[in-house]
């Protein structure tokens, strides 16, 4: 890894395309906690610095984990949450440095510590890299420090995915199915419903 490390930016700005309900996807209860507390969970066990990028709707639910200095917070967009682009620049704007940034969605609550460390490792010699699960592109993406300048002047309605196109990336293969779990889509939240445990049953009464 390099001398200083790549600041993970969990970027908790989901459009609630999975929403089941009026719940929001990153509220979707996970592990005694919601979505969201769970993937900061993993990325604090990472060791990885890190700033969440989100709105005041949902800072509350990190504040216990997360210091105030680290939240970045961003107004609500007229047709719910702020768009990913500008996510992506607020956060990278946030923490200039040489160690580059990783970019992880806070619905992604598999992704597992030893991944990320993984991603951060091989952007010490790359500047684009991204995690890859059985040849499927997955997250998080990183981006060296050279590359601050087209992070921060990304579209509002643009991801950083639109670099990878620019500027292809290495991919880091991964045992870790977490990378592509995205609970964002109907899809994925159907997909972590299967991996939560069923309740135990009462039994027969006497």
């Amino acid at each position: 890894m390099t001398l200083t490390p790549p600041t993970l930016i969990l970027l908790g700005v989901a459009r609630g395309t999975g929403a089941t309900g009026t719940r929001h996807p990153l509220a979707e209860p996970w592990e005694g906690g919601s979505v969201l507390s769970a993937t900061v969970r993993n990325v604090l066990a990472s060791g990885l610095p890190l700033v969440v990028v989100t709105t005041a709707r949902f800072s509350p639910d990190v504040a216990d984990q997360v210091a105030r200095r680290d939240i970045v917070e961003l107004a609500d967009a007229c047709a719910g949450m702020p768009r990913l682009g500008e996510a992506v620049a607020a956060g990278v704007a946030a923490r200039p440095g040489p160690g580059g940034w990783l970019l992880l969605p806070a619905h992604m609550p598999m992704v597992q510590p030893s991944t990320l460390l993984r991603v951060a490792e091989a952007l010490a010699t790359q500047s684009v890299v991204y995690a890859q699960h059985r040849g499927r592109q997955g997250h998080p993406i990183g981006f060296g420090a050279e590359l601050f300048s087209e992070l921060v002047r990304l579209p509002a309605d643009q991801g950083p995915r639109r670099l990878l196109a620019r500027f292809p990336g290495q991919a880091v293969e991964v045992e870790d199915a977490g990378v592509l779990l995205d609970t964002d889509t109907a899809a994925g939240l159907a997909g972590l419903a299967r991996l939560r445990p069923s309740p135990p049953s009462a039994g027969l009464r006497a």
